[in-house]
């Protein structure tokens, strides 16, 4: 079980949220809410602005104007606090090259609090699901990219979090891993923890989410489930037609 209570207030708030680098508007008056337990996508174009929107979440990044919270917490102001809360998985993750994968691990579980047997015990498993139990011993500069995000989605759930925040996750991976971590995000969801993940993979979005949210140009374009998103197309449209016909079908000029 999460860490998190069960509540009535959505788990994620987004109010207004916008980031300018000079002239420039990364994200513009981006506003969302997600409720626990659910499994919902991010998606949009390279360079929509989703990477950006989930550094403002992890408090990486301070919004230029508007506000986002993680249970009722203030992602930027109460960071320490929203990350006992939070699993995060960024794009690329970055380690101590000369450092091992077991020691990064239990550097990590460490940090939380908990003991050399407890950190086995919460992460073995997975090693042994991601492939990654023979290679605990290897320095991680020598780790392939799909190997870094194997190892850093270990750490991102290694405190059983209430919310994993995941920015393009497949990325990366191969096929094999690729359905191996979509079985962990259903099964973490139906533990009664949110899932909340960006990608640009349409097929993705669609066989997995619950409800989605579209972002062109650092601006929602649309949110809801897809028989939401379908309401003035036709009945049985693709996700793929759903997304260019509120974008226009063009790609985002903006860097992410």
């Amino acid at each position: 079980m999460n860490s998190f209570g069960a509540t009535t207030r959505p788990l994620v708030e987004i109010d207004n949220l916008s980031k300018r680098y000079g002239d420039f508007e990364a994200v513009s008056q981006f506003s969302l809410k997600v409720g626990s337990g659910e499994l919902f996508a991010l998606l949009g174009p390279n360079g929509a602005g989703k990477t950006t929107t989930i550094r403002m979440l992890m408090g990486i990044l301070q919004p230029s104007t508007g506000s986002a919270c993680i249970g009722g917490l203030d992602c930027f102001g109460d960071r320490v606090e929203v990350m006992r809360l939070v699993g995060y998985l960024p794009d690329e993750p970055v380690f101590y090259d000369y450092l091992r994968g077991g020691e990064i691990i239990r550097f990590i579980g460490e940090m939380h609090g908990f003991s050399k047997g407890e950190i086995a015990r919460r992460t073995d498993g997975l090693l042994q699901r991601l492939d990654l139990a023979d290679a605990t011993n290897e320095f991680a500069v020598n780790y392939s990219k799909g190997m870094k995000k194997k190892l850093a989605l270990i750490c991102a759930m290694l405190h059983d979090p209430a919310l994993l925040i995941l920015d393009e996750p497949t990325n990366g991976l191969d096929p094999f891993a690729t359905r191996t971590l979509h079985e962990i995000m259903r099964e973490k969801v139906a533990s009664g923890c949110t899932v909340f993940f960006s990608t640009h993979l349409l097929d993705q979005a669609e066989k997995l989410c619950s409800r989605l949210a579209i972002i062109h140009r650092g601006r929602l374009a649309a949110v809801g489930s897809l028989g939401d998103l379908r309401a003035n197309l036709p009945p049985q449209s693709t996700l793929e037609e759903v997304f260019f016909a509120l974008t226009g079908g063009s790609e985002s000029p903006t860097p992410d």
